[in-house]
């Protein structure tokens, strides 16, 4: 997490995301009631949002697009968001989990997988976990390895404090969560997760045969290095490095650059990418 920046048009006001229509719901899986949306139809497409973020937050700017020609399956995912926190940690195991157990109550027996900074890290345990599910994963500036990026990172995270969690994410929590006073919940089990982060093992990640995408931003919290490093241990990989900062590509709302087209770029690549 970085210092705020000034909030942007807020995606709640984004006429293309109020105008389309979706129907939403709970479900209860792993002792959770996970809150979902689905947005229109066809090949179903799952939407893993980033850490401290919702689905508007992470997807708001392109959610739209993607739906166009997909059925977009987008969760909200333990302690974020309209998704109540329960007693357990935050891991990206217990996501996957969580997903694939949403999917089987949704009667989706396979599905494509965008995941975004620590949605990205669901998506890859999804694909080591539950490889029957997916067909393909896009991977969103995440990363795999402590090295790949800044120490200062974890040094930030190891002193996270409330006060430094960008103004736009706290905003879109209290809009929406079944109860506001837990955003420090949330943030604490975040900064935890973050704190304890384990390098993933390469052996299982070779493993993930499914094609995979990976993006990030030239000045994405991880390094480029980091992303091509990633894209070369999958067994089948695609990498794009956009230019931009931690989700500006994807029109994140806390890097979200007013007028800018390489959100509509970004999901032309997937589509193409998914498309395949």
């Amino acid at each position: 997490m970085t210092k705020a920046n000034s909030i942007p048009e807020n995606i709640k006001e984004h006429p293309k995301h109020n105008n389309q229509k979706h129907t939403s719901g709970y479900a209860p899986v792993n002792g959770l009631s996970m809150y979902y949306e689905i947005h229109g139809t066809g090949k179903p497409l799952v939407l893993l949002h980033g850490g401290g973020s919702t689905i508007q937050t992470t997807f708001g700017n392109i959610l739209p697009f993607l739906a166009k020609n997909r059925q977009v399956i987008a969760v909200e995912l333990q302690s974020h968001g309209r998704t109540a926190d329960i007693d357990r940690d935050l891991s990206f195991k217990h996501d996957a989990d969580d997903v694939a157990a949403l999917l089987k109550h949704l009667n989706i027996e396979k599905a494509d997988f965008f995941g975004f900074s620590n949605g990205g890290q669901t998506c890859m345990e999804i694909g080591i976990r539950h490889p029957e599910l997916v067909n393909k994963l896009v991977i969103a500036s995440a990363f795999t390895k402590r090295s790949g990026v800044p120490k200062e990172f974890f040094e930030f995270m190891n002193n996270a404090s409330l006060e430094h969690m960008p103004a736009t994410l706290q905003k879109a929590y209290k809009e929406v969560a079944p109860k506001p006073e837990d955003l420090i919940i949330m943030h604490d089990r975040c900064a935890k997760r973050m704190q304890e982060f384990e390098d993933f093992d390469d052996e299982d990640l070779k493993k993930i045969t499914a094609p995979v995408f990976v993006i990030q931003g030239d000045k994405d919290l991880a390094f480029p290095e980091h992303a091509a490093e990633m894209s070369r241990i999958f067994p089948n990989a695609t990498l794009a490095i956009l230019p931009g900062g931690h989700g500006t590509y994807i029109g994140e709302a806390d890097t979200f650059i007013k007028g800018s087209r390489v959100p509509e770029l970004t999901v032309a690549m997937v589509e193409e990418f998914l498309d395949r």
